[in-house]
């Protein structure tokens, strides 16, 4: 069965792009108010950070496909994805405030981590799963360096603190894997789910 099209169900400015790269036709399908998306990002006691990544990820694509039939949509794949950092087994995620983004990057600072990013993507036949995981190297950086990253903003709402686009690419000194993974959408693998699911692009 082919598909013309895929429903995303993330707001993330960063996938859509992605996705766009691809030449993949897609409509949102975004939660609705009542939904709690939230609570579907609480870890677990004692889950490792590869298991909590990939199970948040197919909780997302559950709680979509259950939108989609909720609201008459007719039936093509639907796509959710779901990045976190980690460090020595502790997942990094979106910072609370800014204390804990300067505390995480602290913690990040002159030292390599893991950006894990799942993929799910589901439709009324079969979910499939990948999962993407890529090395970051930061080099050191100044309390300043963090206080004024910190201030721009940037790392709210991002997991570990960081957006690997913006302005904290002047502290990453290598990196092993995925550049759009650690973005949030790794294209390799998503484009192998999306042809194996029969979309179209």
């Amino acid at each position: 069965m082919t598909h013309n099209l895929l429903y995303l169900a993330s707001q993330s400015p960063r996938r859509r792009e992605l996705l766009t790269q691809l030449g993949v036709p897609y409509e949102l399908l975004l939660a609705d108010a009542g939904e709690d998306a939230e609570a579907l990002e609480a870890v677990l006691p004692s889950e490792s950070p590869d298991a909590y990544v990939q199970r948040v990820c197919a909780l997302k694509a559950d709680a979509a496909l259950q939108r989609r039939i909720r609201r008459a949509l007719p039936d093509a794949p639907i796509l959710t994805s779901d990045t976190t950092v980690c460090r020595d087994g502790e997942i990094l995620g979106k910072p609370a405030d800014a204390t804990d983004a300067a505390r995480m990057l602290s913690t990040l600072s002159g030292t390599t981590h893991r950006v894990l990013t799942a993929v799910t993507v589901v439709s009324a036949l079969a979910k499939r799963h990948a999962l993407s995981i890529s090395h970051v190297t930061f080099r050191a950086m100044t309390a300043a360096e963090i206080d004024a990253y910190v201030a721009s903003g940037e790392p709210l709402g991002k997991a570990g603190a960081y957006g690997i686009q913006g302005r904290a690419a002047e502290f990453v000194e290598r990196i092993d894997g995925s550049y759009s993974g650690i973005m949030g959408l790794p294209l390799f693998e998503t484009a192998a789910l999306l042809r194996e699911a029969g979309l179209r692009f």
